[in-house]
């Protein structure tokens, strides 16, 4: 799966899946503008860098978080299990 990976203002490592939940457009080829989303380059569509919330339509439905850590210099990331996202802090499949 492809991932936005970036960080948010306050440093926390964000990773998003890369594609648009409206038409699949590709979150990561545009630069981000400010603040913690990221901007659809094909219809608009913002998304919560850290939550993968919609801000803005067209799109409808959350893009999935990941979880993300940093290990002896290297990110590591992790996809959601499947009672995501009825919590924030729900468990995740295990790091390898």
């Amino acid at each position: 799966m492809p991932v936005l990976l970036t960080r948010s203002q306050t440093g926390e490592i964000c990773a998003l899946a890369n594609t648009c939940t409206h038409l699949g457009g590709p979150l990561s080829s545009r630069a981000r503008v400010g603040g913690d989303t990221v901007t659809c380059p094909w219809h608009g569509s913002r998304f919560d860098l850290r939550t993968g919330a919609v801000v803005e339509g067209p799109a409808l439905f959350v893009r999935p978080r990941l979880e993300a850590r940093v290990r002896e210099d290297k990110i590591e990331i992790a996809a959601p299990c499947a009672d995501w996202p009825s919590s924030p802090t729900s468990k995740h499949r295990p790091l390898s």
